[in-house]
């Protein structure tokens, strides 16, 4: 595995510029003239025009440029006190001139221009006491980190090395461990190599430090951090390790200061992030149940009820995800219905019965439920689950998902329970299954797969 294929073609700064005097010069056509054709010529060969600098000559210099501007500054200056103020000064507008314009190119524009390397090196010379500049600089660095070539620059500067040992030195500021875990997401998003080295790096015993730390506290990149070391999306690799990441994980204890982390309170900005982090650590049926006998699933039933009272439906979005990850262990399935999770469930489904997106989580955990288990497939039907795929299925026919969704629980609604497969069709579900297979492909196979267990001859047609 390397960096990203070198089948890209790519432009300097300074052939660019001289396309464009020859079109002014050779061919007589004015600057704009002249810039929109080098442009739309070097775009149509293939080449990457990412951080170029774009401008009609004589309206503009390279060096004018606001990001270059800042990154020369930063480059002239030293690190004695009285350059700290204007180098937070630079460095929050940098993060403005990255954060700014959508479109801009003013990221590829940084990091062309040395800007990562540069605030790599910032980050590795500022002291801790220092705190103001290393947050503006962790900040600025998050930012310009943002493909794989990125990340590939960052670890070829050690920064995994130098990032880890900031969140170290730094843990007593949330500032800081904010910033720096912002950095870590960046970095490991897309690359396999970056999560390794920062695995090594022990990443995971300072994230149940901090998390035991700061059971209330919002550090969203710490949780953003969780989520992508534990996502294979490095497509250059045949096989990912974060499964095993995720077991080790657990096995410290992350899982369980997770769950603690949910308690903060439906209020609490980190409450989404923390649920998404928790499902991307239960991998297996092991710590699935670890999970619930920490208390996971009684707190997501109280997120579920509160956020269904108080109508947040993303609360109700992400803390049904994540329920539906849990309900994979057969001895949480148990647990679930014991706690009157199916009655609760429609009644949230009830609440949001306007809302696609909550609707198919909710039929997500119905299908997990009722796989393999003939009594709670009866269960589920008996409290109204039949009706909540009927009626999303009508009302929303052109959301994809949802169509798939439902399929899959009649499936499992009915495979094992043939009086389920009675009501189903006396209530006309035989021609929604067949509407959603010819008008969605992604629900072909489920819809098949559904009319075939109802027990239709003519299931393929």
């Amino acid at each position: 595995m390397g960096p990203p294929s070198k089948n890209v073609r790519t432009i300097s700064q300074e052939a660019f510029d001289e396309l464009v005097k020859e079109n002014i010069e050779d061919l007589g056509l004015d600057p704009t003239e002249a810039l929109e054709d080098a442009i739309q010529t070097l775009t149509l060969q293939g080449v990457d025009l990412s951080g170029i600098v774009t401008c009609v000559p004589g309206e503009g210099n390279v060096r004018e440029n606001p990001v270059i501007k800042c990154l020369e500054r930063l480059k002239e200056m030293r690190l004695g006190d009285n350059d700290l103020d204007e180098m937070v000064g630079l460095l929050d507008e940098l993060v403005g001139l990255l954060t700014g314009v959508e479109g801009s190119g003013n990221v590829a524009i940084g990091v062309r221009n040395g800007g990562l390397e540069l605030v790599c090196s910032i980050c590795s010379n500022i002291p801790i006491v220092s705190e103001k500049v290393l947050v503006s600089a962790l900040k600025t660095l998050a930012l310009l980190i943002h493909d794989v070539q990125s990340t590939e620059m960052f670890r070829s500067s050690d920064g995994p090395k130098m990032v880890v040992g900031i969140l170290k030195d730094g843990n007593e500021s949330l500032e800081i461990l904010d910033t720096g875990f912002a950095v870590v997401s960046a970095a490991a998003t897309g690359n396999e190599v970056v999560k390794e080295l920062l695995m090594e790096l022990k990443i995971d015993e300072l994230i149940l430090e901090v998390l035991n730390r700061q059971s209330k506290g919002n550090i969203q990149g710490l949780y953003d951090s969780i989520r992508v070391l534990l996502t294979p999306d490095d497509n250059r690799v045949v096989a990912s390790q974060v499964y095993g990441y995720a077991r080790r994980f657990a096995k410290i204890g992350i899982a369980r200061a997770l769950v603690e982390s949910l308690r903060s309170g439906l209020a609490s900005p980190s409450l989404v992030s923390a649920s998404v982090a928790l499902k991307a650590v239960a991998v297996n049926d092991e710590i699935c149940k670890s999970i619930a006998e920490s208390g996971g699933i009684d707190v997501i039933f109280k997120y579920i009820d509160e956020s269904g009272e108080q109508g947040n439906r993303i609360v109700a979005r992400a803390c049904c995800s994540l329920l539906s990850k849990l309900a994979g262990s057969d001895s949480n399935k148990s647990a679930i219905v014991a706690k009157e999770g199916i009655n609760k469930l429609i009644l949230l489904s009830a609440r949001f019965s306007d809302d696609p997106s909550v609707l198919q989580e909710v039929m997500s955990i119905f299908t997990v439920l009722c796989l393999r288990s003939p009594d709670n497939a009866a269960r589920a039907m008996e409290a109204g689950a039949g009706d909540l795929a009927i009626q999303a299925m009508e009302k929303f026919s052109n959301v994809q998902q949802v169509q798939k969704n439902s399929c899959l629980m009649i499936r499992n609604l009915v495979v094992r329970n043939p009086e389920n497969r009675t009501l189903l069709l006396s209530h006309g579900i035989e021609k929604i299954l067949r509407r959603a297979k010819v008008k969605h492909e992604t629900c072909k196979e489920a819809a098949t797969d559904a009319l075939r267990d109802l027990g239709l001859d003519n299931y393929n047609s």
